[in-house]
C-alpha cells in the first residue's frame, strides 16, 4: 500500500520532496486545487517563504518572501487532516505553519542558520526521547537553510529536537500524528544523502507508516 501525500502546489514543484517520497513508499499529489487533498492519507507541508506575522499577532520586522495564498492554503489543509486525524509532516517553513497553526509564535530572524555559499550548513543537534530519537539516537547531524524558527510552541506540540544554540530542530504533537522538523530531510535522502548526516529517507519511511504506508516501493 503506496499512501497518497498532498502537497500544496504546482506537479514538479518540489523537484526534491516528491522524489524522497516516492523512494520511501509514499504516492507525492502536488496540486494547487484543495479539492484534491480529499482522497489523500496524509499531508505534507515544504519549504518555502516566510508566513506573515499577522498570522502569529506580531509586526513584519523581518519576514520576506511571504506567500500569503499558500498561508490561507496550508492552513486550510491542516484544519481538515487535523480534523480527520490524518498524518502531517511540516519541514522547515512547513513546521512553523504547524506552530502558527497551533497558535504558537516565530522568531522572524535567527542568524546562523541560513545557507552558506548558497550550501545548507550542516550541525550537530540532540533528540529527546521520541519517534526522531528512535530513528536517529540521541545526536545527530542535520542540514540547515532558515531564518525564521518556532519561538513559543503551539498547545499540544512538544519540542524533541535542538541545536546546540537551543533552536527548536523538531516537534511532535503529543496525541496527533503530525511532525515537524526545522532540516530538509528530502535533501539528505536517496542519492542527496550525505556520509556523517542523518538519513533523512529514514523519517519520511516512519511518517508514512503513520498513514499506514509499507515504506517500500
Amino acid at each position: 500500500m503506496r499512501p497518497t501525500v498532498f502537497l500544496w502546489g504546482l506537479p514538479g514543484q518540489y523537484i526534491n520532496y516528491e522524489p524522497a517520497l516516492e523512494i520511501a513508499g509514499g504516492r507525492p499529489l502536488a496540486s494547487p486545487d484543495l479539492r484534491d487533498a480529499v482522497r489523500c492519507a496524509a499531508l505534507l507541508l515544504p519549504g518555502g517563504g516566510d508566513m506573515e506575522p499577522r498570522r502569529y499577532g506580531q509586526a513584519n520586522t523581518a519576514s520576506r518572501g511571504l506567500e500569503p495564498e499558500r498561508d490561507a492554503g496550508e492552513l486550510f489543509l491542516l484544519e481538515q487532516f487535523i480534523m480527520e486525524k490524518k498524518p502531517v509532516l511540516g519541514i522547515c517553513r512547513g513546521l512553523q505553519v504547524l506552530n502558527v497553526f497551533f497558535g504558537g509564535t516565530l522568531i522572524q530572524d535567527l542568524p546562523g542558520h541560513s545557507q552558506a555559499a548558497g550550501r545548507d550548513r550542516l550541525h550537530r543537534v540532540r533528540t529527546a526521547p521520541s519517534p526522531l530519537q528512535d530513528l536517529f539516537g540521541e545526536t545527530l547531524v542535520v542540514n540547515s537553510a532558515h531564518h525564521q524558527a518556532a519561538d513559543r510552541l503551539g498547545q499540544g506540540l512538544r519540542a524533541v529536537q535542538w541545536a546546540i544554540d537551543g533552536t527548536v530542530e523538531a516537534v511532535i504533537h503529543q496525541s496527533l500524528p503530525v511532525w515537524g522538523v526545522q532540516w530538509h530531510p528530502e535533501r539528505l535522502a536517496g542519492p542527496l544523502s550525505l556520509s556523517g548526516a542523518a538519513d533523512g529517507g529514514c523519517l519520511f519511511t516512519a511518517w508514512l507508516a503513520l498513514a499506514g504506508g509499507t515504506g517500500q516501493s
